[in-house]
């Protein structure tokens, strides 16, 4: 059995245990973003601490270089200037053994200056990074089967971009060049993981669970063939007591008499693509002599992509001492987080004969091999009391299909499971998510990871048991919906208040709502042939993995110029833009520099094996009296990690500077003259400490400019720099730090280093040893307990939508007239930005609804021929582009924390759409997309 318990975990405990160890090297892997010119300018921030444009937005509008595609050796600074190209040759059948390639249509001119084999691979001790997770090879072994459709057997590298071009063109769409032998037996793996979420409550939301995971376990499966062995019910272990439990819903709902709504629905929801604009793309120099790896990759995970090149290597006969990783802006969806692409570009550098060589995915590559959007299948029954209109219990059985490599097809899956109970409190529940293999093209994370499936199959059925109980859908959802302090299906409490009794309310009262039956008849007297419908979707989505860690360093020299840099970068979402305006919110003062897409932090000596989610209480006991050691050193951008958990870093380390900087510096100069100074007939507290119109004031003070601050702070020889170190597990872990002069303080993050001023005595600055910082080690440290993991998930932002649509009887076509959307996500630090996300997620959303579709196998992009001209997307046309509006509650205060929403921004409009062509039409529909030939049938 495998499991995957958490979102982007690739670490995975098999029947034997399987634990791998992440550790840093012993020469520095560093990486960094990219800068394309302007940073923060003198006048960025407007009143009011709005930022005027985005950090990368003048780059991009007038054609800067930013994102990783468009750059090429000669714009790397210190890399030699001609660049080599590579690409590769796919599999495009599973059921026949590899026979090697023929390269007889190039000719002499144009055969490749250097080809690339499994043999050589394993000749010189190359292996895959985190076997299992990214698959066993790179290429498919001669004599072997392939594991997947479009899994390359081959990569030629060319020293020139014309022979480069010429070979890759006649090359493509030749099903001659990839020789095949007799049929083999099959090397696509066996079936991925299962799991089981089962929760009874104690009679009522404030009691304790009589079982849930959370208090408990979750439930673990092995396999038969494809089918799920679940322990035997009983009362012996954890396990055994979940399946009893899990038998006893079965029992009601199979018992259920006639004041029982017994609903039951099979849903299937598609494979997709991503199709985010810049293709998958590296560029790598590999310097022998210097053992110097160079690399450029688009990527989401640059630490992980730094380290698993490092030890694709380390066995090998590529002497390597050091990684330079630089990353660009990209964008991915989630599909260019901890995807196999980038350590095929690093077998394009090591092979290069010392030249850099970039390989980059045209879009019919891209479609090949990139990750996809997970198909489900979906088996889901509600029991509903009749005269309450609540919910007794729900079950759903979800099947998904990870194609021939892993990835994160276990961790989608649960996550799923986990969200299938949508904004609902559910008494009684029980999920299960199986995981199997194929020789599809694999499938991992992309936006909406698994909840977009789930969740939106549980809306559309709401508004079916809502229709079949003769209640109004709003008020169905109005009664079920989760309040402050009820569990989830885990058995967890979510962070704070559960809003979503505010977000029915303004729905209902929406004119598209409310006025949807008498708009509905004068449309289609108005027009016959056209049926009219409106329809809602309400959903919640977590953010965060569970193991989110992030570093941020805040410092300022004598003069007060303030330097930021942070391990984030720049994915689309403008989190680079949104971690800069965080700290000027707090210090009042924007950053004059800034250094994102950080790996390499010196100050920071920690030491990890980054098994978050495996390592057992015991032993994380014992690793925590280590004052040097985390369960995680950083997370990638996924998730919607950037605002909340990302962000929690830069807030962090902004506040210590705040306590440990600003604050003495402030009180000091406030104290100077004779009797203490102004500050003396004042009793002025920390909690008096304001930043108004970028300057420092408690009071009544005089209010003091940054410049002013800093150069006290130096003088003084106080904190003027702060590194921290955050760790999440659905909690935050806390540590306490003793500090020279100050004493004990505790912050919400587990390891500290800090910078003095010019002014501190010399036994003071003679702590700065690691690269001119003085890393604190921590008096103590709070984690929160292992056992949390089974949470599943405590944070949440909720999204609704309104869709307006229209079918055409006749063709099926469904237009979109209009959409309105209201969504909860915190405070908003940039909201122009909240803007664009809403509006790109709904696109997207639209898409999966009504256009988007791959077949899985033989037939689907796995065969190379895929591209945009046979997978269709939405354009501005069906979006309703001009027509959609947007809402954001209020926060309920200032301290309100922002909430990661870029995922939940897609999911509502999709049950929207479905329950809006129900209204129009009288049908429902359970497959997406709902197509016009969907249509046409239903209504022949």
């Amino acid at each position: 059995m495998k499991t995957g318990l958490s979102r982007r975990s690739f670490l995975k405990a098999g029947a034997a245990g399987i634990a791998i160890k992440v550790s840093l090297l012993p020469s520095p892997t560093q990486a960094e973003l990219i800068e394309t010119p302007p940073r923060p300018g003198a006048d960025w921030l407007a009143a009011g601490g709005k930022p005027k444009y985005r950090l990368d937005a003048i780059a991009k509008v007038t054609g800067g270089k930013t994102f990783s595609r468009d750059y090429r050796a000669r714009d790397l600074a210190g890399w030699p200037k001609e660049q080599a190209h590579a690409f590769t040759l796919k599999a495009t059948r599973v059921d026949r053994v590899f026979d090697g390639i023929d390269l007889g249509l190039l000719g002499d001119d144009l055969k490749p200056d250097r080809l690339v084999l499994h043999e050589d691979l394993v000749a010189d001790g190359v292996a895959i990074p985190v076997p299992g997770f990214y698959g066993d090879v790179f290429f498919v072994p001669k004599g072997q089967t392939a594991r997947l459709l479009g899994q390359p057997v081959a990569m030629l590298i060319y020293h020139d971009f014309a022979r480069y071009d010429a070979a890759k063109r006649k090359l493509r769409f030749n099903d001659k060049v990839v020789r095949y032998g007799p049929e083999g037996p099959s090397t696509t793996p066996g079936p991925y993981g299962a799991a089981r979420y089962v929760r009874i409550d104690g009679g009522n939301p404030d009691a304790e669970d009589r079982y849930s995971s959370l208090k408990e376990t979750t439930i673990r499966a092995g396999f038969k063939g494809e089918e799920p062995q679940w322990p035997a019910p009983g009362d012996g272990d954890a396990m055994a007591r979940g399946m009893a439990a899990a038998a006893e819903i079965e029992r009601e709902i199979a018992a259920a008499d006639d004041e029982a709504l017994v609903l039951r629905r099979s849903f299937t929801s598609q494979s997709a693509d991503a199709s985010a604009m810049e293709a998958d793309n590296g560029n790598v120099w590999y310097d022998r002599a210097s053992g110097l790896l160079h690399a450029l990759i688009a990527t989401q995970s640059p630490y992980e992509v730094a380290e698993m090149a490092a030890h694709m290597v380390s066995k090998s006969t590529f002497p390597l001492k050091s990684i330079d990783l630089k990353v660009g802006y990209t964008v991915g969806y989630g599909t260019k987080d901890h995807a196999i692409f980038p350590f095929y570009c690093v077998l394009a550098g090591l092979y290069g004969d010392g030249r850099p060589v970039r390989l980059a995915n045209d879009r019919y590559e891209q479609f090949q091999t990139a990750l996809k959007r997970h198909g489900f299948q979906m088996e889901k029954v509600m029991v509903i009391d009749r005269k309450t209109g609540r919910f007794r219990a729900m079950t759903g059985r979800y099947r998904t299909d990870g194609g021939g490599r892993e990835n994160f097809s276990v961790s989608v899956g649960t996550v799923g499971a986990t969200a299938a109970q949508s904004i609902y409190y559910l008494p009684k529940s029980d999920f299960s998510a199986t995981i199997v293999s194929s020789r599809a093209v694999d499938a991992g994370s992309m936006r909406g990871y698994g909840t977009l499936q789930t969740m939106a199959a549980t809306e559309m059925m709401v508004d079916e048991a809502a229709e079949a109980l003769g209640l109004d859908p709003m008020e169905f959802r109005r009664r079920n919906a989760l309040k402050a302090g009820m569990k989830n299906s885990q058995g967890a409490i979510p962070s704070g208040a559960m809003r979503h009794g505010e977000i029915l309310d303004r729905a209902q009262q929406h004119p598209l709502w409310a006025n949807r039956q008498t708009r509905k008849a004068a449309f289609e007297a108005a027009n016959p042939g056209k049926k009219y419908g409106v329809g809602y979707g309400h959903v919640h989505k977590d953010y965060g993995t569970g193991a989110e860690s992030a570093l941020c360093a805040l410092e300022f020299d004598a003069a007060g110029r303030l330097k930021l840099s942070h391990v984030a970068h720049e994915i689309g979402t403008g989190a680079t833009t949104s971690q800069a305006v965080m700290a000027a919110g707090l210090l009042g003062r924007q950053p004059d520099e800034t250094e994102f897409g950080k790996v390499r932090w010196p100050q920071m000596p920690l030491e990890t094996t980054d098994e978050p989610y495996t390592l057992s209480q015991e032993e994380e006991d014992k690793r925590k009296a280590n004052p040097r050691w985390t369960p995680s050193f950083t997370s990638p951008m996924s998730a919607s990690n950037s605002v909340y958990y990302l962000g929690h870093a830069t807030r962090e380390a902004a506040r210590v500077l705040v306590d440990l900087a600003i604050w003495p510096a402030a009180r000091s100069l406030w104290s100077r003259g004779i009797g203490g100074g102004q500050m003396a007939p004042e009793a002025v507290r920390r909690e008096d400490l304001r930043i108004v119109d970028g300057r420092v004031t408690a009071a009544a003070m005089q209010p003091l400019a940054f410049a002013e601050i800093a150069a006290e702070a130096h003088r003084l020889g106080l904190v003027t720099g702060v590194t921290v170190h955050s760790f999440n597990r659905w909690q935050w872990a806390e540590a306490e730090f003793d500090l020279p002069d100050t004493g004990k303080r505790r912050f919400a993050i587990d390891a500290l280093a800090v910078k003095y001023g010019e002014g501190a005595p010399a036994a003071r600055r003679d702590l700065m040893t690691q690269d001119g910082w003085h890393f604190v080690e921590r008096a103590a440290v709070f984690y929160p307990p292992a056992q949390r993991n089974n949470a599943g998930v405590t944070y949440y932002a909720p999204m609704a939508t309104l869709a307006e649509i229209v079918v055409d009887t006749g063709s099926g076509e469904i237009s979109l007239l209009s959409h309105h959307s209201i969504l909860e996500c915190g405070n908003q630090i940039v909201p122009e930005l909240v803007s664009g996300q809403i509006q790109g997620g709904i696109a997207m959303g639209i898409g999966h609804a009504l256009k988007e579709y791959l077949p899985l196998h033989e037939d689907g992009p796995g065969d190379g021929t895929w591209n945009w001209n046979r997978y269709e997307l939405p354009v501005s046309k069906d979006v309703a582009v001009w027509s959609q509006t947007a809402e954001v509650l209020p926060p309920l205060s200032d301290t309100d924390p922002p909430k990661g929403m870029a995922e939940v921004v897609m999911i509502a409009v999709v049950p929207a759409i479905a329950n809006a062509v129900a209204h129009a039409i009288g049908k429902r529909f359970y497959s997406l997309p709902i197509t016009s030939e969907k249509i046409r049938e239903a209504l022949a």
